[in-house]
């Protein structure tokens, strides 16, 4: 399995961060991923990208400013719309 870091993002960073997780988890192992997902909030990104090889961030909350990755949108994806799409981004991001 490929390893692939992602950072998942809420309000508060513990939650929501961690259902999302999960679900990440699971569905980029069907991919052939082994998936190290870090959980925080908008004010602990920057910290986790330092210290993190970070391909993507999946956010339930908007995180300001840029830091050279994609940031995707998965408020849709956690309640189970559109987890179809939200794949297909994270696909092509990862050219899976």
């Amino acid at each position: 399995m490929k390893k692939i870091c992602v950072l998942c993002v809420c309000g508060s960073g513990t939650v929501t961060s961690s259902m999302l997780a999960s679900k990440l988890k699971e569905k980029l192992g069907e991919l052939g991923y082994d998936a190290e997902c870090i959980e925080t909030n908008p004010g602990g990104v920057e910290s986790a990208m330092g210290s993190h090889d970070v391909a993507f961030m999946a956010c339930s909350s908007p995180v300001p400013g840029e830091y050279g990755v994609p940031k995707l949108m998965a408020t849709s994806f956690l309640i189970g719309l559109d987890e179809e799409g939200f794949m297909d981004e994270v696909k092509e991001i990862l050219k899976a």
